[in-house]
């Protein structure tokens, strides 16, 4: 569905706001969602990585792409590993969370892996106030094999905390029919306020970052939270 070349500006974005606004340097990194590993092909180049995922599937793909990074299964909710890091990084797998209590499960367990003095980095895709409905297309060819999606983003009910994100697949695999399949995707959607005051409940300093991805074709903007842990803090009660 999607290059692990396509994530090396994204990933650069990341890393930059993670060195910037960390209280101290970051050596390891733990990653929760982290998918098929695009994101941290990228960041291992600059960290020591973690990577977690509810999907065994998504980590065997990962673990092919990032043969030299700890990979763990499970849930950004409940998973806990017992260590922490000088840093914690969920991206869009965070869009799964589509209650406030799914939300802040989420930050308490980024909170309790992150070390007195490191940072969070929160990255979804939409908040309440930049959510527009669109539709984006890709796909790659690998071999004889090649696959196209067209996404859809809609919400259909404004007054809930989810979207929906409905996919279009297409297949072929050498001379072969096309066969298509389809599935949709129950996302969450809080404001900017939910954001900062639910990362802040998990026992975070909360800040909010700019997303600047207009360099990117198409172009993306949008923001990023930042959690910082200060030292001495041990709960997010």
């Amino acid at each position: 569905m999607s290059s692990p070349d396509d994530y090396d500006l994204e990933a650069e974005i990341f890393s930059a706001a993670l060195d910037e606004h960390s209280p101290e340097p970051i050596g390891t990194l733990l990653e929760l969602g982290c998918g098929g590993g695009n994101n941290a092909c990228h960041l291992a180049n600059h960290y020591e990585m973690t990577l977690v995922d509810i999907s065994p599937g998504m980590l065997d793909v990962s673990r092919k792409l990032n043969p030299d990074c700890e990979h763990h299964e499970g849930d950004m909710r409940t998973v806990r590993l017992g260590r922490t890091f000088d840093a914690v990084f969920i991206h869009d797998a965070i869009m799964y969370m589509t209650s406030e209590a799914d939300l802040l499960a989420a930050f308490e367990t980024a909170f309790v892996h992150t070390r007195p003095g490191g940072a969070a980095l929160f990255v979804p895709d939409y908040t309440t106030e930049n959510f527009e409905e669109a539709t984006k297309q890709g796909g790659h060819d690998m071999g004889d094999r090649s696959m196209r999606f067209l996404q859809w983003d809609y919400d259909p009910d404004p007054a809930d905390t989810t979207h929906a994100c409905f996919f279009t697949y297409l297949f072929r695999e050498g001379n072969g029919p096309v066969r298509v399949e389809s599935e949709e995707h129950v996302m969450g959607l809080f404001s900017r306020e939910t954001w900062v005051e639910l990362i802040a409940r998990a026992g975070f300093q909360p800040y909010v970052l700019p997303y600047d991805g207009s360099t990117f074709d198409p172009p993306v903007t949008g923001e990023m939270f930042l959690g910082t842990k200060t030292p001495g803090v041990v709960s997010g009660e």
